[in-house]
């Protein structure tokens, strides 16, 4: 009660919540995860969290930072102990055209930092379907990725610098806004992806890049995945690398969204094998000028490019947006995922990334070893194809948990068969500690738990998280 009573002198009664107060931080949105924190306190500038580490760290109480609370890994359990809002540190403190950058926040909401830069013609280009509600932090904590990685990178490539508050309260200024800088180690890189386990992050330099002035946006049908994969290779091509997003939507997946939204248009009279949803951006007036005809170039672009596959044979069919609302109505099957994949129980959820030309190769193997596993089970798969990365769910016939213990260690196999990583975009959390025990490099993790000592020797920053 004394720490709860500094904190409370620190940062006001109002921003201490416990017992019902503090509740609604007590799940993650999935509901797969639920707890009791000690308190939930909620700062209002960087002096206040570093003030609420200072006291937390003298008294060795662990503190969970988070942000918007849409992750996916467990990685805001917090039971017993203090939780970190940074909902509160939710300004925009400057966007500089000129310069291409945007000082923000942790706290700032994804959407309204793309509303705001949208007004002066720019885009923040880290988009996913949780962006009205995941924050600043939360992004850069997870290194979070979502569609437009293909062209753009994940949230660390989006990042020039970070103001970081330590376990034991100091300040960190790494707000850099250089694109070279060589003084040294790149400490920032350390706490993009560290899920909070190393320090606070209350704010950050984000590139910012042009806006498109048009989109070319097409659903595309396939006979398989190499004939997709093809596709992107000639659309990268055709437009000098402007693809932004290509996203696969197997049969399954599209049956399953029929059956959640029946009342959805479908994309095509008969859903087919793969479905592919093509995006590309054009900023350049010679891309964006509609023709005395009033066709849009990058649009004509690319229908002429799937007119060709066509004739071909290497894909079946394909609609290209005609309008804003088109566009919308193809991105809302897509960003209906999260909806479908937890629309049944129970699951298991795979995040994973193989080379782009092993995505085929990855489902043929684990669909061949699943039914020795459990003969009923089901699965789930939807991917952002131009990067490899799949969210890969499987339905078992129990909630048994040695069941899906098995069925995660054989999908771990696939992976590491072909080389690829078992996390791509949704963090380690709690739920994949197992899975980094068995699968990453044995050096790689001694080196994370000597870089986790040496920043945090009490283990009081979001402890049992990302590193086993």
């Amino acid at each position: 009660m004394e720490l709860i009573e500094a904190l409370r002198a620190t940062l006001g009664r109002d921003h201490v919540l416990t017992g019902a107060d503090a509740k609604r931080y007590g799940r993650e949105w999935t509901g797969l995860y639920s707890w009791t924190p000690r308190a939930v306190l909620r700062p209002a500038d960087t002096a206040e969290v570093s003030a609420c580490m200072r006291l937390a760290h003298e008294a060795g109480v662990a503190v969970v930072p988070v942000s918007g609370n849409t992750g996916l890994a467990g990685g805001t359990t917090a039971e017993g102990v203090l939780m970190l809002s940074l909902e509160r540190m939710n300004s925009i403190r400057e966007i500089r055209p000129a310069a291409r950058i945007a000082i923000v926040e942790a706290g700032v909401v994804l959407s309204k930092l793309h509303e705001a830069v949208d007004a002066r013609n720019l885009a923040f280009p880290l988009f996913f379907g949780a962006r009205g509600s995941a924050m600043i932090g939360g992004n850069l904590s997870t290194n979070a990725g979502g569609s437009n990685v293909l062209r753009y990178g994940n949230t660390r490539a989006l990042c020039l610098g970070l103001e970081v508050v330590l376990a034991d309260g100091r300040v960190m200024d790494l707000m850099s806004e250089l694109h070279k800088d060589n003084s040294g180690l790149d400490l920032k890189d350390l706490f993009i992806g560290a899920e909070g386990t190393l320090g606070i992050i209350t704010a950050a330099v984000l590139k910012l890049v042009p806006k498109p002035r048009a989109h070319a946006t097409a659903m595309v049908a396939a006979p398989a995945l190499p004939a997709a994969l093809d596709l992107l290779n000639r659309l990268q091509e055709a437009t000098g690398g402007a693809v932004e997003a290509f996203e696969f939507m197997p049969r399954v997946y599209m049956q399953r969204l029929a059956a959640v939204h029946p009342d959805w248009r479908p994309a095509f009279e008969e859903i087919p094998e793969v479905s592919i949803l093509i995006e590309v951006g054009a900023t350049a007036p010679r891309d964006v000028t509609p023709g005395p005809d009033g066709t849009v170039p990058v649009v004509a672009l690319l229908q002429d490019t799937l007119a060709e596959m066509l004739e071909q044979g290497l894909i079946t069919d394909a609609v290209v947006a005609a309008s804003e609302a088109q566009r919308q109505e193809m991105w809302a099957r897509r960003e209906a995922a999260a909806e479908i994949t937890l629309s049944r129980h129970p699951l298991v959820n795979c995040d994973i990334a193989v080379p782009l030309d092993q995505v085929a190769t990855f489902l043929e193997r684990i669909h061949a070893r699943l039914p020795a596993i459990d003969p009923g089970a089901e699965t789930l798969t939807v991917s952002h194809l131009g990067d490899g990365n799949l969210h890969f769910t499987v339905y078992p016939t129990s909630a048994d948990a040695p069941l899906a213990d098995k069925i995660t260690e054989t999908v771990e196999d696939v992976v590491a068969e072909l080389r690829g990583s078992f996390s791509a975009e949704h963090g380690i959390g709690v739920s994949k500690l197992a899975t980094m025990s068995r699968r990453k490099d044995p050096v790689a993790l001694d080196v994370m738990r000597a870089v986790k000592a040496a920043l945090d020797p009490k283990n009081i920053l979001n402890p049992g998280k990302l590193i086993p």
